[in-house]
């Protein structure tokens, strides 16, 4: 650590509020501890969960970081105890619990992959996040398989567009909404089969007109509210349907009896608050199952817009419009 500076910028949250809430700071750098590894940031991902924290709605886990920033991409500076997997210099992109909107940012070694051959390390940033959401939630949780029919809520989102590739690529029928024909069709053009505009199309008549009535096998939701019902109607028997957030919100008056005439499964996770055993496990999933994805050019990150580490609050803004296509991302 004898050449690292002693401080750095950093996006704090004095308060929580809106956009203009997020502030340049001055803070330590962090030492890393057992099992940790320090990353000089070189981008970092902005996520909805952000704009939640900084809304005062999704407070950090007990012991992460106050600053936002849930995904990195930089270098190994520094190794805390018992890390044998890195060294200084190596190249990587990481989940972490907090800390990335910053110069350096602790990550848990066994959490970090190495950066895909080919990426730069903006496009590396944009990973974590979304592959490690859409991974445990699609496959591990779900089970979906090669020729089912998965549906994806917000098919131009980071995750979206992680999850129409990632399933297409696994041999499912991808089905996406989206709120606008251009959004559709950058759908389309990432590999989705049907692409449906919620703004003028009901998705669930797309669906069964789609299916000869079946309906799909998964759904990944992040919607809630009015979707959760509608969901069990584009359903097909014994479907899985996951939820990861509700921008729609999380509670609903719902008859519940298509979900047992269906035999549904309904399912839900977080991801940031796990223990650290899982997120190494998903970790190595990623690099055995989907990083030679990454590295073939079958699988990528679509970047929407970036911006210096400073304007982050540009950045959430941005997110907030909801015109974004892929991944906002922040470049230190």
């Amino acid at each position: 650590m004898s050449d690292l500076p002693a401080t750095m910028t950093a996006i704090g949250l004095p308060t929580p509020g809106g956009p203009e809430a997020l502030v340049p700071e001055t803070r330590p750098v962090p030492a890393p501890g057992v099992g940790e590894i320090l990353v000089r940031v070189a981008a970092a991902g902005v996520n909805r969960p952000d704009v939640m924290q900084r809304k005062g709605l999704y407070p950090p886990p007990p012991g992460a970081s106050d600053i936002p920033g849930l995904e990195i991409a930089g270098e190994v500076v520094a190794l805390g105890a018992g890390v044998t997997s890195w060294r200084l210099g190596d190249k990587v992109c990481a989940l972490v619990s907090g800390g990335g909107y910053a110069q350096y940012c602790l990550a848990q070694a066994d959490a970090a992959l190495p950066v895909p051959a080919g990426l730069s390390m903006t496009e590396a940033a944009a990973l974590p996040e979304t592959f490690f959401t859409v991974w445990t939630n699609v496959f591990d949780l779900a089970g979906l398989k090669a020729g089912e029919n998965f549906l994806v809520h917000g098919g131009t989102s980071g995750i979206g567009t992680t999850a129409i590739q990632l399933a297409k690529a696994h041999g499912a029928t991808v089905f996406a909404t989206a709120g606008s024909a251009e959004k559709c069709k950058v759908c389309l053009d990432l590999g989705a089969d049907v692409a449906i505009d919620y703004k003028t199309e009901d998705f669930v008549a797309v669906i069964k007109e789609k299916t000869g009535g079946r309906g799909v096998n998964v759904i990944l939701d992040m919607v809630g509210g009015s979707y959760i019902a509608r969901n069990y109607e584009a359903a097909a028997p014994l479907g899985r349907i996951v939820q990861i957030a509700f921008m729609e919100g999380s509670k609903v008056q719902i008859d519940f009896m298509r979900l047992m005439l269906k035999r549904l499964s309904h399912m839900g996770s977080t991801l940031r608050s796990r223990p650290n055993a899982e997120k190494a496990a998903l970790a190595a999933s990623l690099r055995a199952r989907v990083w030679p994805l990454i590295e073939a050019g079958k699988v990528k990150p679509v970047l929407d817009q970036t911006f210096p580490l400073e304007k982050a609050s540009a950045a959430h803004t941005r997110m907030e419009t909801s015109l974004h296509i892929g991944k906002i991302m922040l470049e230190v």
